[in-house]
């Protein structure tokens, strides 16, 4: 965010102590550099305090006696800023911004919004327009934040931040001016389109959208800007996952198997369809719908089609925007269940029911070590019959009732006062959070020799495995011996990525804009995904006898 400052840790001893240092270096010759992480500290502690009007003093001491360090140059803008100093903050985000400190777009941000504060509407607006230019994320922190309430009725700041009444738009108005808004911001904000020229058909799909709208029906419109953000290129740039939030799907899961799709999972009213085979949709053969679900779902590569399909066939207005369904809240499908014969059922969307209370398509009781515990982020347990610690890692966040870091503590502990002869870690459902928190993991797996040996430590990975997660994946595979089991991953290692959002004001769509490029291999590794060494695909036969040949496959492995 704008005018973050850096990382403070509680104020004690040592900082009375560095604050007194600070206080008696009154000319920068005074300073020694061995002065300089005190100070640095000093300032630090000020502001993690709040303590703003002496924090502005500790960084212009920071700044005195090393002008190169941006953060500081940062902070110090920050800190008089919230003192209320506005004048003196902008030469501070100016030399900050001269240094590269921050986002590119992070201090012309901050210094439009001195400048609007202090009522200067010509300089706030040059500053903005120029943050915007530099593609600024936040487009409606900038419409409604109270220091641009100078600008509030300036035409062009209304424009730049897309401040509009759409209640005085006919419908076709209103869809046109968020197909213009979208197209703006692709081009404005994401990696790619902000730096080359749209991909082919971007320009004339958005041409030919808006010419048609009056004719096109809400869904397929919405189908129309799902193939748009598509057209940018990666997973992370889509509507998808906040359509599903927008529609009611239908109370059956899918998923794609060798064999095919199938239900996997229904509510109690449809408890018969828990595992049938998918051949229809009203008249559409199953490929055929995979195909025509192509072009709307952003991706990094075709892997993550397998995962997404699936997801987005339960809403049958997606389906419907598509042309492949005649109704926007039901669907027919043409199911061959276990003994073989086929039928027809017709489905009709509904607010989410619990899927615990759902049918499964397996055994329920038996529940495999793969299934056991998906809600959890993280979680292992020991199977001593192998000597293996099975780690399922589900989600790069922190548990409210212990980090990660502490986890990975705690399991390498476990590792190393145990009779283990391996360590698996299941990544396959793991689809992603917080890039920063994978480090505990990856530096403990660097360090723990007695598992990182060829044939000690095992990743499994599969469609699912994406955005943080694959940023983990990656760096397991670079620095590490471990070997990957399962499916490829869903995303590449090195790829587009990170969620800016954008609504839309008058559709109330939500889309994300992907504006970063992590590279988390190196430069000249293109490929699509990381292939595992032992290729374990999804049937529907392993899954409905409760078996995971993943788990089986590294059992059975044996090092060369």
């Amino acid at each position: 965010m704008s005018f973050e400052s850096s990382r403070p840790t509680p104020t004690g001893a040592a900082a009375v102590l560095a604050i007194g240092l600070l206080l008696s270096l009154v000319e920068p010759a005074d300073a020694q550099p061995q002065d300089q992480p005190a100070l640095l500290r000093a300032a630090r502690e000020l502001s993690g305090a709040s303590k703003w009007a002496e924090a502005a003093v500790a960084w212009q001491q920071v700044v005195n006696i090393n002008p190169h360090l941006g953060e500081a140059w940062q902070s110090l803008g920050t800190a008089r800023y919230q003192a209320g100093q506005y004048r003196e903050a902008i030469p501070a985000f100016e030399r900050a911004l001269e240094l590269r400190a921050g986002y590119p777009w992070d201090m012309s941000y901050n210094i439009a919004r001195c400048h609007a504060v202090l009522r200067e509407k010509e300089q706030a607006l040059t500053w903005l327009k120029k943050s915007f230019a530099d593609g600024y994320r936040r487009l409606h922190e900038a419409r409604d934040h109270a220091d641009f309430m100078s600008l509030h009725d300036e035409p062009r700041f209304c424009e730049l931040v897309a401040k509009v009444d759409t209640s005085t738009f006919s419908r076709d108005q209103g869809w046109r001016y968020d197909l213009q808004l979208l197209v703006r911001e692709l081009k404005r904000i994401h990696y790619d389109l902000s730096k080359k020229p749209a991909p082919a058909g971007f320009d004339a799909l958005a041409r030919n959208l808006h010419d048609t709208i009056p004719v096109l029906s809400d869904t397929q419109v919405e189908a129309s800007f799902m193939k748009l953000a598509a057209l940018a290129g990666d997973a992370h740039t889509t509507f998808a996952f906040f359509l599903r939030n927008r529609h009611q799907a239908v109370p059956v899961q899918f998923y794609l198997f060798a064999e095919g799709l199938f239900v996997i999972a229904a509510a109690s009213k449809y408890t018969d369809l828990a595992d049938a085979q998918v051949l229809q949709f009203g008249d559409q053969p199953v490929d055929k719908v995979l195909t025509a679900l192509e072009p709307v779902i952003s991706r990094d590569n075709q892997i993550w089609l397998k995962h997404m399909s699936p997801l987005l066939m339960r809403y049958p207005a997606i389906l419907n925007g598509l042309d492949l369904i005649p109704k926007s809240n039901e669907m027919t499908l043409t199911v061959r269940d276990a003994s073989g014969r086929e039928r027809q059922v017709t489905l009709t969307a509904e607010a989410r029911t619990p899927p615990n209370d759902w049918t499964s398509a397996r055994d329920p009781v038996i529940r495999p070590m793969y299934l056991k515990n998906r809600q959890a982020a993280y979680w292992f347990e020991y199977q001593p019959a192998t000597r293996t610690v099975y780690f399922q890692y589900n989600a790069v966040r922190n548990d409210p009732g212990e980090s990660l870091e502490q986890f990975c503590g705690r399991l390498f502990a476990f590792v190393d006062d145990s009779a283990v002869d391996r360590l698996v870690i299941d990544m396959r459902w793991n689809d992603g959070g917080n890039n920063f928190l994978n480090r505990p993991l990856v530096h403990g797996l660097i360090r723990n020799t007695k598992v990182n040996q060829p044939g000690k430590l095992f990743v499994i990975i599969g469609r699912n495995t994406f955005s943080a997660a694959m940023c983990g994946a990656t760096e397991i595979e670079r620095r590490t011996s471990a070997v990957f089991v399962g499916e490829p991953t869903g995303s590449s290692p090195n790829f587009v990525g990170e969620m800016v959002m954008l609504n839309l004001p008058y559709s109330k769509l939500v889309a994300s804009i992907s504006d970063l490029y992590w590279q988390n291999s190196v430069a000249m590794d293109y490929r699509a995904w990381i292939a595992p060494a032992v290729y374990t695909p999804p049937t529907f036969a392993d899954f409905r006898a409760n078996r995971d040949p993943a788990l089986e496959a590294i059992l059975a492995y044996r090092a060369q």
